[in-house]
């Protein structure tokens, strides 16, 4: 895979969205990192950096909603457990941030860049000396320098989205048919996104699902792909992001091929990651990249039954081969 065309921000992205987490450590330091590249640090001490990491859990583990951070139900994580031993004041501050530091060293620091190709992104944002330092590159200040609250919201969803996927599997919920209490409210009724849409929009690489042109999350909208009035549900798998405008144009009619290629590809982008819809996905369109095409494929011909050929193809701005979806490093991991 040519990796020159890449940019510095595709490669953030693939790392919170893609990184194979068993538990969330390596979120944890990508919000570490964010921070203090956001305060200006390059050159930062062990000390310091396991200071940063123990506040990112504190804040997360002592709020009233704390859910669990890996998916053993038996166990705790040590960051968990150092957390619950400063509040119960077996531990001191000096002392958690000394363990901190031995757990970043052993199972943190040298996994964060871990992707399905391993050399993908080996030190594309840090290094860590001889001196037991992490030199913060300029990559992470770049990704920084647009959006940036953009970047902690994804952390945040994403963070958020593998404690639920842990609390799932620890309590053995089954996960439910209707997600609209995630994407959508009051059933039929388009709104707009919820707190986890950020988390989403990183697989369509924050662009339109329809035009392709940059989303201002205040005029995002959730949409089916596949009308609702037809298929009657709200699966993950036919839930895209587009503009208000894009989505109102389009309303309940059919779409073009075009964009059922491009679904089925923002679909297998969903199951390259460990998103715990997952599994769901799997057993409604196939455990294979092939059977969720034909699946989908067969899907589409079936509304098309239903609607006829009456197509809305799109904006007329809208072109497949410039669509920036298809040139982006998730995209490419996934469907290359």
């Amino acid at each position: 895979m040519p990796t020159d065309t890449f940019t510095n921000r595709d490669y953030w992205k693939a790392i919170v969205l893609y990184g194979l987490n068993n538990a969330t450590y390596k979120i944890a330091l990508a919000k570490t990192l964010l921070e203090l590249a956001k305060g200006g640090s390059t050159h930062v001490g062990q000390n310091v950096l396991s200071e940063e990491f123990l506040r990112q859990y504190k804040d997360r583990l002592n709020q009233e909603t704390a859910m669990p951070q890996q998916k053993h139900k038996e166990r705790r994580t040590v960051m968990e457990q150092i957390v619950m031993r400063i509040n119960n004041g077996s531990l001191t501050m000096t002392k958690a941030v000394e363990e901190t530091g031995v757990l970043m060293h052993k199972d943190v620091i040298h996994r964060f860049h871990t992707l399905k190709d391993r050399n993908l992104a080996k030190e594309k944002f840090y290094e860590f000396n001889q001196s037991q330092q992490i030199i913060i590159k300029d990559s992470v200040f770049q990704v920084l320098e647009v959006r940036p609250e953009e970047l902690f919201d994804e952390i945040d969803a994403r963070w958020g989205l593998l404690e639920g996927a842990f609390e799932i599997n620890r309590e053995q919920f089954v996960l439910q048919n209707d997600i609209r209490n995630i994407y959508l409210q009051k059933g039929y009724q388009r709104k707009d996104i919820t707190k986890n849409i950020p988390f989403l929009n990183g697989y369509q690489n924050n662009i339109c699902f329809y035009c392709s042109e940059q989303m201002d999350l205040d005029e995002t909208h959730v949409d089916h792909v596949l009308p609702r009035q037809v298929i009657n549900h709200d699966e993950i798998w036919n839930l895209v992001l587009s503009h208000r405008f894009c989505n109102l144009q389009k309303s309940d009619h059919l779409v073009g091929p075009q964009y059922i290629e491009k679904l089925i590809a923002r679909n297998e982008n969903i199951m390259g990651s460990n998103h715990p819809w997952i599994k769901k996905i799997n057993e409604q369109l196939g455990k294979s990249a092939i059977a969720r095409r034909r699946k989908l494929e067969n899907e589409y011909d079936k509304v098309r039954i239903v609607l006829g050929r009456n197509y809305w193809r799109g904006t007329e701005r809208y072109s497949a081969e410039s669509d920036p979806f298809y040139r982006s490093l998730i995209t490419k991991m996934n469907n290359g």
